[in-house]
């Protein structure tokens, strides 16, 4: 497991494309990168690219500079890595960071991309962007995606245990779009379109061949989920890969109808809220919060689409539990994390996180369980410009749950 963190860093080393042009007039740093209490936010930043650059004598690292309009900043990453859902993953992930105006009115657009090939048979292709237009008038929200996704779901509920696994194999397109509209300063309202539609729905069945709560509930061999969705949101953060302060609040109303297509009609809310301050004020370290709130109001969604561990937007709720843990029609979730700076220069860095998940009862719909996670990560910064950081983290649950997780930007 732990040659295993390594593996992503030693790959970036060798194929992460090196910035061109470097400036010879940036100075390098004459004092030791050791590790105090916090660094302050003056000093000059790097990226890993700058320390592959120094390694190879290739030159002096390249300053820090704003994106220009309409020059978009990338940072690739192979990598290989584990999770308790996947095994071993082969991956390819990346993002590419713009501004599409003046970076004083407008915000720094981003999309993400990834290939993920795993070792339990799985394949992921997932597309997201959010892409801000001029004085951020408009914000263009895409997550597209395909799965070829066997996984195990584990029943409803929090007192589901890890021997209940039951495997459930399912392919799934999801196309969620939605354009936001202006209304006031940081004030975003807007429509959309969310589809969800899943097919080769087959559950291995529990080892004891007893009834599981997919079989109850009632799991179909195809699901579709279609309709509209209404959408707020405040945003108050500057650049989405990697907040460093201001708040972001969205809720999201999702209506899926029969008329549009969708198997039942069923309606859910979630409501997403995440705020960033530095800490402590003058340093580079942040303290950020997130909070989830995802809810059934009526209906009967797919057993596959109602709230499950790891099955948010972003997939990166619950950290130190497999993904699809637990599941039911509502789930609170909470997390905290700290960011820390380990060397002045920003290439590297850690992050301490704490979460809690509850999930509803079924069928009582009563919440009456937590289930925390907590643990330990490392940062890379992979492009200073866009602040974009590899992240590798190490999590821990209860009943001896424990994962690694790795992204390219932040958790939230």
């Amino acid at each position: 497991m732990h040659r295993l963190l390594l593996i992503p860093l030693i790959i970036l080393f060798r194929l992460l494309p090196l910035p061109a042009n470097a400036q010879s007039e940036v100075h390098l740093h004459p004092y030791p990168d050791t590790i105090p209490h916090a660094y302050p936010k003056e000093y000059p930043q790097e990226d890993l690219p700058d320390v592959v650059r120094r390694w190879l004598n290739a030159g002096t690292p390249q300053q820090k500079s704003q994106p220009k309009v309409g020059k978009p900043q990338f940072s690739v990453v192979p990598a290989i890595g584990y999770t308790l859902s996947t095994g071993l993953a082969a991956i390819i992930s990346g993002n590419m960071a713009f501004y599409t105006h003046n970076p004083d009115s407008t915000n720094m657009s981003s999309v993400l991309a990834s290939v993920v090939v795993t070792q339990k048979r799985q394949i992921t292709v997932p597309i997201m962007a959010n892409i801000w237009t001029k004085n951020n008038k408009y914000n263009i929200v895409t997550d597209w995606r395909f799965f070829i996704y066997p996984q195990d779901t584990y029943g409803l509920g929090g007192y589901t245990k890890p021997e209940d696994a039951n495997l459930i194999d399912n392919s799934h397109i999801r196309l969620h779009q939605a354009v936001l509209r202006k209304m006031w300063k940081n004030v975003y309202a807007g429509i959309g379109y969310w589809l969800d539609y899943r097919w080769n729905v087959h559950e291995a069945g529990l080892p004891d061949s007893s009834e599981s709560d997919a079989e109850r509930y009632g799991l179909s061999e195809k699901s579709v989920s279609s309709g509209p969705v209404v959408n707020f949101l405040y945003d108050s953060r500057k650049n989405s890969i990697n907040a460093d302060k201001g708040a972001y609040i969205n809720l999201l109303y999702r209506p899926s109808l029969q008329l549009m297509g969708s198997e039942s009609n069923w309606h859910s809310l979630t409501l997403d809220m995440r705020t960033y301050a530095h800490f402590p004020k003058n340093s580079r370290n942040v303290l950020a919060f997130w909070s989830l709130t995802w809810l059934t109001l009526s209906g009967k969604p797919p057993y596959l689409d109602l709230p499950a561990t790891g099955w948010d937007a972003t997939n990166n709720t619950g950290r130190g539990y497999i993904q699809g843990r637990y599941r039911s029609l509502n789930m609170l979730y909470l997390e905290s994390e700290y960011r820390m700076a380990l060397t002045r220069n920003g290439v590297l860095g850690a992050v301490l996180f704490v979460n809690g998940e509850s999930f509803s009862e079924w069928p009582s719909n009563k919440f009456e369980v937590v289930a925390p996670g907590f643990g330990i990560g490392v940062r890379v910064k992979i492009n200073k410009n866009s602040n974009t950081n590899l992240g590798v983290d190490y999590g821990f649950g209860l009943n001896g749950s424990r994962g690694l997780f790795v992204n390219v930007g932040e958790v939230f």
